[in-house]
């Protein structure tokens, strides 16, 4: 059996920690009978629970799809897929206890992304592996989510995922307005450098991470053949991603800190889903080791869910950036919200010989701190 890094499993093991409260209760039907919701507006329980499977399906998809089929991790990798699918079809059966919101207020469209995002990255595991009636449901539920009107902002986005997981589905409607507005808005929004406003305005926070890029990329990787326009925006979009991961790399301190900087710090780790999508990708920049960027990010992960606090009695992910910080969840911040922190493991779907699992190798920042040579930053024009 080929040598598995250290990392690799403590990834995995961390993942595991994470999902498994909330794919066992989903498993059983008990999500909304045993979840906890943390909150400070009252309404978040006609929400969370969808924002809890879509998030964390986001992160775990690469390794359900792609993952290890060797020895213990094979087969716990093929228990959560199975999971992972009746997790699926628990929330979309309209007879289960723990059928999920859709089509109430403006959240839905949100969190219907990210589930929609999960099959994008595993259509696999994740749709074609699905019963013909669980993916009747899926798609019922995707498409009850089109009476949302998304914000002028990162939320076009996610209007434009849901049509892109339908398009994979085989649904006929899918909705190219949809997608061609979003492209074609964040277009206008980009602002230099490798950074997209979020809207017409520059927003200093992670959202070109958590949402924006990550999607940009995959919509237009998944759909951008079906129109001449989007296809010519991909290399920029691609490029402009690179950039901003190159930038991400930069931000981790030797200690394996970052910023706490912008809106919805609770989602932790999740900051780095672009840095983790380009390495998934193979499309870090050439001056990162795929090695350098997988210790940045151990160090990271290490850092924030060892705290003290992270994780109530009974293993859900409490409000925090570092432990149990409830102040800093804004309104719309409550349980099920904390698990886009997933986000970070996608390079799992990469087998263990890749180069991202090899060796090891200093990030930048703890180049620049030590006295070691490190390369220059140059600006994307």
């Amino acid at each position: 059996m080929p040598y598995v890094h250290e990392d690799r499993n403590y990834w995995i093991d961390t993942l595991s920690r994470i999902a498994q409260p909330v794919l066992f209760q989903l498993t059983n039907r008990k999500l909304k009978a045993t979840m906890p919701i943390e909150r400070k507006v009252e309404d978040r329980h006609l929400y969370t629970h969808l924002e809890a499977l879509g998030r964390l399906l986001t992160g775990m998809a690469p390794w359900l799809e792609s993952g290890g089929t060797d020895g213990e991790e094979g087969r716990l990798r093929e228990h959560y897929a199975a999971w992972a699918r009746e997790a699926m079809d628990a929330a979309t059966d309209p007879a289960s206890p723990d059928f999920m919101n859709f089509s109430e207020g403006y959240q839905p469209i949100v969190d219907a992304a990210f589930l929609s995002h999960a099959i994008v990255r595993a259509p696999g595991e994740l749709w074609h592996k699905l019963e013909p009636r669980v993916q009747q449901n899926v798609v019922a539920a995707l498409k009850a989510t089109r009476t949302r009107k998304p914000g002028y902002n990162n939320w076009l986005l996610f209007a434009a995922m849901i049509e892109t997981a339908l398009y994979i589905a085989g649904a006929g409607d899918w909705d190219r307005m949809r997608i061609d507005y979003a492209l074609r808005q964040h277009e206008t929004w980009y602002k230099g450098d490798g950074t997209y406003g979020d809207g017409p305005d520059f927003h200093a926070d992670y959202y070109n991470s958590f949402v924006i890029q990550p999607m940009l990329v995959d919509i237009i990787e998944k759909v951008g053949h079906e129109e001449e326009a989007w296809a010519a925006m991909q290399e920029q979009v691609v490029l402009r991603a690179k950039r901003y991961a190159v930038q991400q790399e930069r931000l981790i301190s030797p200690e394996g800190t970052f910023p706490a900087v912008g809106r919805s710090l609770a989602y932790r780790f999740g900051a780095f889903q672009l840095l983790s999508q380009m390495a998934l990708q193979q499309r870090l920049d050439a001056s990162l080791k795929p090695a350098q960027v997988r210790c940045a990010l151990t160090a990271v992960i290490r850092r924030m869910i060892e705290a003290p606090g992270t994780f109530d009695e009974n293993g859900w992910l409490t409000i925090g950036f570092c432990g149990h910080q409830p102040e800093v969840g804004e309104p719309y911040i409550s349980t099920g919200s904390l698990y886009l922190c997933a986000a970070v493991f996608l390079p799992l779907g990469l087998p263990a010989s890749d180069p991202f699992w090899q060796g090891e190798a200093d990030w930048t920042a703890k180049k620049a701190w030590s006295g070691q040579s490190l390369p220059i930053d140059k600006a994307l024009y």
